[in-house]
């Protein structure tokens, strides 16, 4: 679908919904295709593609909305969708923060170019290449004996989002990826261990057969875990994991949260959580980011935000909803799919990196554990409390002694924020990404 045709389409919407009662309306409109397959001990599984046209429309009536979604972009159906809408909203309850973005603070054409994509979709022939490659190459590591499957897939997107008050604008981007996960197996058993990759860009992809063999090296380095006994220790978390605590962060400074009171940070806007050495920026307009936008889900012009900084809170993450409700001004951080009101979020979030490398953190631990993966995190959104089960290393004078399994590790999520030392190994591989973590001290149950 070209822009002109997808402008028609919600400019046509707009104008019956407004035919049919609305006082003000938006509407937005994706486009996406992806493809895919499934490689499993040097065989094709499974072959993916598919075409999506969703289209969502949000009706308000005063202070009552409502949200309707179709597939069906005949102007029959849209005219009955407006309808149905109006309907809907005029039945609704009032919501008193309800509302478009205010119309002065809209985001304004010509956007800026964020080269979210390069829109190459591979050929079937080609994903499948990189799906062999990727598992052949973890399965030449010696100790590799089994593989649980690879995959290629690939995937872009468009979307057009349009408001009663005058707004109109399209963003969207594409994305490669690659995994596999394979098992190893020694005399005292097996391990599973995985690896992937996945950018806006094919060229700046690692090679297909450098994923797998770090997946392959990953597992075998996972043999023979010993467990080990309880205790508190400092604890490091590897940069593939460390973006799990941001994302505990993500949640916690939601202007949904904060609405309505159940995050352990509510009170904590202005104060410091974190210690002076820690930024953490969430920015929308990194040139191939992964989750870069030109505007936000409610066509407000965006820029980056230092969520903290000195690691002081500085910012909330909302919407004009919350906004509202807070008594602040929304930071542009609207999200919007087809299905309802804007929500909100980070776009790319991450922590900058430290000066001290993965070794030397090590060293000045002394002996800790090296988190290498983990399941099942739970956290008390209202206190913080925070544990998950995982596996990974121990070690011992700086250096890696021997893998651990069958652990679970607790702590408060303020009291590890308070004390986290960064490594110097960012490395970005999403939307939330943050370099390996030392948390100095945490209780880790084990036998």
């Amino acid at each position: 679908m070209d822009t002109k045709n997808a402008e028609q389409i919600l400019e046509t919407l707009l104008a019956d919904a407004k035919a049919a009662g609305a006082e003000a309306a938006d509407a937005v409109l994706y486009n996406s295709v992806s493809h895919g397959v499934s490689w499993r001990m040097g065989n094709l599984e499974d072959v993916e593609r598919s075409e999506s046209a969703d289209l969502g429309l949000r009706v308000l009536v005063g202070k009552r909305q409502a949200s309707v979604s179709t597939t069906d972009h005949s102007r029959q159906s849209l005219k009955e969708l407006a309808e149905r809408c109006a309907a809907m909203a005029k039945a609704a309850p009032e919501d008193p923060y309800c509302g478009l973005a205010p119309a002065e603070r809209l985001s304004k054409p010509p956007f800026k170019d964020l080269d979210l994509g390069d829109f190459a979709e591979p050929t079937t022939e080609d994903l499948k290449a990189r799906a062999s490659e990727c598992e052949a190459a973890a399965l030449a590591v010696e100790g590799v004996v089994n593989s649980s499957g690879a995959g290629a897939s690939y995937g872009e997107g468009s979307k057009w989002f349009a408001t009663s008050h005058g707004f109109f604008g399209q963003s969207g981007g594409s994305h490669h990826s690659v995994s596999v996960s394979v098992l190893a197996q020694d005399e005292s058993g097996m391990e599973r261990d995985y690896d992937y990759d996945s950018k806006t860009h094919l060229s700046d992809m690692k090679s297909a057969a450098a994923v797998g063999k770090s997946a392959g090296e990953r597992t075998v380095r996972r043999l023979s875990p010993k467990k080990i006994k309880s205790r508190t220790a400092p604890v490091i978390y590897d940069n593939r994991l460390s973006a799990s605590l941001l994302s505990h962060l993500a949640g916690a400074v939601n202007g949904a949260a904060i609405a309505r009171g159940v995050s352990f940070l509510k009170t904590k806007k202005g104060e410091k959580i974190f210690t002076d050495a820690i930024n953490i920026i969430d920015d929308p307009h990194i040139a191939r980011g992964a989750s870069s936008r030109p505007f936000d889900g409610e066509g407000l012009a965006n820029a980056r935000i230092d969520l903290i900084k000195g690691g002081v809170l500085t910012d909330w993450l909302m919407n004009c909803s919350h906004a509202i409700q807070l008594g602040l001004e929304s930071n542009a951080r609207a999200s919007r799919g087809t299905g309802g009101a804007p929500g909100a979020g980070s776009t790319n979030l991450y922590l900058e990196a430290g000066e001290a490398s993965l070794d030397s953190m090590m060293k000045d631990a002394g002996e800790g554990l090296f988190l290498t993966d983990m399941f099942g995190p739970q956290v008390n959104a209202n206190t913080g409390d925070y544990s998950v089960g995982c596996s990974g290393f121990w070690f011992e004078n700086g250096e890696i002694a021997y893998p651990v399994s069958e652990i679970t590790i607790a702590g408060n999520l303020l009291e590890m924020y308070a004390s986290l030392i960064p490594a110097n190994d960012l490395e970005f591989r999403g939307a939330t990404n943050a370099p390996s973590l030392l948390i100095p001290a945490m209780t880790i149950a084990g036998d």
